[in-house]
């Protein structure tokens, strides 16, 4: 059985004196009472599998939040040798910091320090060290250097063509391989869509692959082998995207638009009291769906702040703690942006893989949605809060409708299985960017394997 399934009744909630271990950290409780509820053997089907799926999360949310607030001071201390307590407990009311109770003691998120770093300019100049992970910052991760030569472009030709050819691999890491042991390794891959063409294997080791269809929802290479000696599994592919320019004062849109891509899906995409009060209230007063996309960008992008996250696997209702917390990253908001449309009858679908640029290439999730008679439209909401923040309203709007060429799209669906498809804990039971291993007997976290991806070339078409 595929344990990630159990994630589909994640949004049936805990028992109250579950949830209470739960909510003061206390997950070894936790855990041992959830042990006893299921042994009774009163439980439906449905709630055993949503309690299992909070047992692994109690399991490993000590791992997002390993900070004391001790730990957490010495480590601002470090690189900010004048921040005070009262700093950082105003960081935490102002919303800036993420926390929870482990055994009743507030720990802090473990990549705090990195989130403010990245969003929080006051706070970044004063920073006198830098030895810290940035966590893929990059001054121009966004594209800003290239930005209006893009978008220049793309206004002028209609479409623009990259054809950029990557290299991905992992690699088991020696302290959790067991020689003679079976491991299952998935990477994803281009697949095909509206933006992909002539996609290329390039390169595949070992060779015995089993490649999934062009059109899987989420795309992967798969290897299958007993580990004799411990070697990493790479594969080299290449692929056109094409971007295509989109003015969007002249999309008429029919005011029928169908029935599809329109479900809720548990437990991220949920039509919620609060969604729904959320998206009628964005949306009041308009009729044009392309109009309540646009004002549901713009709720986002205005109003929902930049923050790296925990472990989507330790998340719950991700779509509604973006819209009560206001903060997110890319995936977060891109699943807030889906369910509001979704909610207000836009359809709207997820779409992931990477950033693929000759400088840079990193994870990252954007969405479309479908706009009669045109089809499929984009959005980043991501980039879209990232030009707000820096004050650039020209790039804020072009991501409405537009996205960049350097792209690949690994994934079209969220929550999807993998072809075939894994049988314990994925690292992320939701979205696959960076690929999963498991083995016979067990799966493997994030911390038990290496994972390198490259951009060997991009050429202009």
């Amino acid at each position: 059985m595929n344990e990630n399934h159990k994630f589909g009744h994640l949004h049936l909630g805990l028992p109250d004196d579950i949830l209470r271990y739960k909510v003061n950290g206390d997950f070894d409780r936790g855990i041992k009472q959830i042990e006893y509820r299921v042994s009774q053997g009163d439980l439906s089907e449905e709630m055993v599998d949503a309690l299992r799926a909070q047992s692994e999360i109690m399991r490993r949310l000590p791992e997002e939040y390993p900070f004391s607030q001790e730990e957490a001071m010495g480590l601002l201390q470090k690189h900010i040798p004048d921040f005070t307590l009262e700093e950082l407990q105003e960081k935490v009311l102002e919303g800036k910091i993420d926390w929870i109770y482990i055994k009743g003691q507030p720990h802090y998120f473990g990549r705090f320090f990195e989130s403010l770093y990245k969003t929080d300019s006051d706070f970044q100049s004063r920073v006198i060290t830098e030895d810290f992970p940035r966590g893929g910052i990059d001054p121009n991760q966004n594209g800003e250097h290239i930005f209006s030569d893009i978008k220049k472009e793309m206004m002028e030709k209609g479409e623009l063509s990259k054809r950029i050819r990557i290299r991905s691999s992992l690699r088991v890491k020696d302290e959790f391989l067991k020689k003679g042991e079976g491991v299952r390794v998935h990477l994803p891959i281009p697949r095909a869509c509206d933006q992909q063409s002539d996609i290329r294997i390039e390169t595949v080791y070992p060779a015995n692959a089993v490649i999934a269809p062009e059109d899987a929802a989420q795309r992967t290479i798969y290897w299958e082998e007993t580990m004799k000696e411990n070697h990493e599994f790479l594969v080299e592919y290449s692929y056109i995207h094409t971007a295509k320019y989109t003015e969007i004062s002249s999309v008429k849109p029919d005011p029928d638009q169908g029935k599809h891509d329109l479900e809720e899906k548990a437990p991220h995409i949920m039509f919620t009291p609060y969604l729904m009060n959320l998206g009628e209230r964005i949306t009041k007063g308009l009729d044009s769906p392309l109009d309540k996309a646009k004002a549901i960008y713009d709720f986002i992008t205005n109003e929902i702040s930049y923050a790296f996250m925990p472990s989507y696997f330790c998340m719950e209702n991700i779509a509604e703690a973006c819209a009560l917390n206001r903060r997110g990253d890319c995936g977060v908001m891109t699943l807030l942006f889906i369910t509001l449309c979704r909610s207000q009858g836009i359809p709207a679908q997820w779409q992931s893989g990477l950033i693929a640029r000759r400088d840079f290439c990193g994870a990252h999730d954007w969405a479309r949605f479908h706009i009669k008679p045109y089809g499929w439209m984009v959005a980043d909401p991501s980039f879209g809060v990232d030009a707000k923040s820096r004050g650039d309203e020209e790039k804020r709007a072009f991501y409405f409708g537009n996205l960049d060429p350097f792209r690949m799209v690994a994934n079209n669906e969220f929550q999807a299985d993998f072809i075939p498809s894994k049988n314990y804990w994925r690292c992320d039971p939701y979205d696959n960017q960076v690929g999963e291993i498991e083995t016979e007997k067990r799966p493997l976290l994030y911390s038990m394997f290496l994972r390198n991806k490259q951009v060997m070339s991009v050429e202009d078409l």
